[in-house]
């Protein structure tokens, strides 16, 4: 058998070995925009709240400051907890009057 065959089969074989066994990347989607999240924020400098959840992370809460940073927050902080509670009371409130 000729020498460069021999060559480029093995050559072949180690190429297809290797792109088999190469990890695939992350998705940027499965990662948690919050990777540390803030107990306190002072409520005035907040703009803006947004709540994400997504199958790959648990339950994110992200406020846009006054000055335009954005930052997670715990969401077992008391006074989030009770903002949520308040919301959810006026939409069930809204409903009750629009039936």
């Amino acid at each position: 058998m000729d020498v460069k065959v021999v060559v480029m089969m093995l050559f072949l074989v180690v190429t297809m070995k290797d792109s088999e066994t190469e990890a695939k990347p992350i998705s940027l989607l499965e990662r948690c925009w919050c990777r540390s999240t803030l107990n306190t924020v002072p409520q005035r400098s907040i703009r803006e709240i947004k709540f994400l959840h997504t199958p790959h992370c648990p339950f994110q809460v992200i406020a846009k400051l006054k000055n335009n940073r954005e930052v997670c927050i715990n969401p077992k902080t008391k006074w989030l907890q009770q903002y949520l509670k308040n919301a959810i009371s006026k939409i069930k409130k809204s409903r009750q009057t629009d039936n």
